[in-house]
């Protein structure tokens, strides 16, 4: 079956698709445990300043932020981990921290400080040299607050920019966007809901990268937005990372139940570019019954996702209806491709 999970990646026709892409820009409008800290910081894994200058070793630069961005003022502790092995520790200097490993790998960075929760980042290194991880550090929530994180509190030229520039994001006017969304930058470049903004705007140009970047950011600097988390999948789901965008599409419907269909549709692509083709195909169902035909390609997920489970009448059904009602769409002729290989294939009866 040449769209069945054996040529998920070739053949699904949501693959990174630029139209659907500046769509799900438009619409946009991780706790992990901490892990058990070991008395003794033995730097068995850090290596020296010279070696990492002969190439054979990586620096780990890591900023700490305060709530609102800004260099971390006073100082804080970092620590670094590789795995659960202590591979250093350090205090800041201007909000920055640095450690030369002589190994590749997943790390985990831990921040500590007076009056603050305990922060932490996982960084990958995978080549030799240099590495930044930029970790925000949040005041305790307050009694009777838990998990309300608070947020710094926009200049009205700043509000102004902001506003400005949502509704030229609305009304697809990206010049404009671009200009109002970089005065709320330069006003205001700590503020979760101006980098949200930001990161929007780099979907809808299709610079998945920046989005990531900018998303992260935002996500870390508030932890309850189940929309910057949908965003952030979004744009890691739109660069093809479906294995990365898993944890941030789930973790917006964990704070957000009711959540968008858009973040069904991008969760459902992932788990389907997963091989988990079961809960891709219920994401696909919930995403389409909850568009309400706005977006008729996720019919074809659908479709995709039935011939996957083996159920192949029901694919064909799927992909019948949508060439009934969508016969003047560009995807039509894939429809049409798709049902003949079904029959070609002896999956289905001709009708």
């Amino acid at each position: 079956m040449r769209f069945s999970h054996r040529r998920a990646r070739g053949s699904c026709p949501t693959h990174a698709r630029k139209g659907a892409t500046s769509f799900l820009a438009r619409v946009c409008l991780s706790a992990l445990p901490c892990l058990t800290v070991v008395s003794s910081f033995a730097a068995q894994d850090v290596g020296s300043e010279e070696k990492e200058y002969f190439g054979s070793g990586s620096v780990i630069t890591v900023k700490v932020h305060d709530a609102s961005g800004e260099a971390f003022p006073s100082s804080a502790v970092v620590k670094l981990f590789n795995g659960v092995v202590p591979s250093g520790q350090r205090d800041t200097s201007s909000g920055v921290a640095e450690f030369v490993v002589n190994r590749t790998g997943e790390f985990t960075v831990v921040v500590v400080a007076p009056g603050y929760s305990e922060a932490q980042k996982d960084v990958s290194v995978r080549v030799t040299g240099r590495t930044q991880v930029d970790v925000y550090l949040q005041p305790p929530p307050a009694s009777g607050l838990a998990g309300v994180p608070g947020k710094a509190v926009l200049a009205p030229k700043a509000k102004k920019a902001l506003d400005q520039g949502i509704l030229a994001l609305k009304e697809n006017r990206v010049g404009e966007a671009e200009k109002y969304v970089g005065e709320a930058v330069r006003l205001a470049p700590g503020n979760p809901d101006v980098l949200y903004l930001q990161g929007v705007l780099s979907l809808k140009q299709g610079n998945w990268r920046q989005a990531q970047t900018v998303l992260e950011k935002t996500t870390q600097m508030d932890p309850n937005s189940a929309r910057a988390f949908a965003a952030l999948g979004m744009a890691l789901c739109d660069a093809g990372k479906y294995d990365a965008a898993i944890s941030p599409l789930e973790k917006s419907l964990q704070l957000d139940r009711a959540g968008t269909w858009q973040t069904r549709w991008a969760l459902a692509k992932s788990y389907y570019h997963d091989r988990r083709f079961d809960e891709a195909l219920k994401l696909s169902e919930e995403a389409l019954a909850q568009s309400h035909g706005d977006e008729p390609e996720i019919a074809l997920l659908v479709a995709q996702s039935l011939t996957a489970v083996g159920r192949y009448e029901d694919a064909a059904r799927s992909l019948r209806e949508f060439l009934r009602v969508h016969a003047d769409r560009t995807e039509a002729a894939m429809a049409r491709r798709w049902l003949e290989q079904l029959v070609a294939d002896g999956k289905i009866r001709t009708n």
